[in-house]
C-alpha cells in the first residue's frame, strides 16, 4: 500500500511539474521557438562559412575540413527546425516573415530540400572529388538562399 501511495505521489509531482513547464513556455510566448530556430541557423552558418570561404578561394581548400563541415551540416539539418516555427512566431527577435505561415507547404519543401542537399554534400565530400564537392556546395547554398529570399527579413 505504501508503494502505491509513493508511486502515486511521484506521478502527481511529475504531472504538476510538466504542467508548470508548459505554463512557463506559454508565459514566454514564442521566444523559445525563436531561440531554437535562431540557434539552428547559427549552426548552419558555422559550418557553411568555412566551406564558402574555401569555395570562393578566400582560404585554402582543405578536403578534410570541408568533409567534416559537410557532415556536420547534414547532421544539423536532420534536426526538425520546423518545430521552431509555430504559427505566428514573429517579433523583433525574429527574421522570419509572416509569409512562412501563409505558404507553409512551400516552406516545408524548402527545408526538406536543405536536408536532401546537405546529405548529398556530405556524400560527395566524402569521395574527395574537389570539383564535384564544390558543385554540390553551390547546390546546397542555393537551397539556403532560396528560403532566405522568400521567407527571411534582411
Amino acid at each position: 500500500m505504501l508503494k502505491r501511495f509513493s508511486v502515486g505521489v511521484c506521478l502527481s509531482a511529475l504531472l504538476m511539474s510538466l504542467g508548470s513547464a508548459v505554463s512557463a513556455t506559454e508565459d514566454h510566448g514564442s521566444q523559445p521557438a525563436i531561440d531554437f530556430r535562431n540557434a539552428n541557423m547559427i549552426i548552419y552558418k558555422w559550418y557553411m562559412g568555412p566551406m564558402g570561404r574555401m569555395a570562393k578561394g578566400e582560404m585554402p581548400y582543405d578536403q578534410a575540413l570541408f568533409q567534416k563541415n559537410a557532415e556536420a551540416l547534414a547532421t544539423a539539418a536532420r534536426l526538425d527546425v520546423l518545430d521552431g516555427f509555430p504559427k505566428g512566431s514573429t517579433d523583433e527577435d525574429s527574421e522570419a516573415k509572416p509569409e512562412i505561415w501563409d505558404n507553409w507547404s512551400e516552406f516545408e519543401e524548402k527545408f526538406k530540400a536543405l536536408q536532401m542537399e546537405s546529405e548529398k554534400l556530405a556524400d560527395v565530400a566524402a569521395k574527395g572529388d574537389r570539383a564535384a564537392t564544390l558543385s554540390q556546395f553551390q547546390n546546397t547554398g542555393k537551397t539556403c538562399g532560396g528560403c532566405h529570399k522568400k521567407f527571411r527579413e534582411k
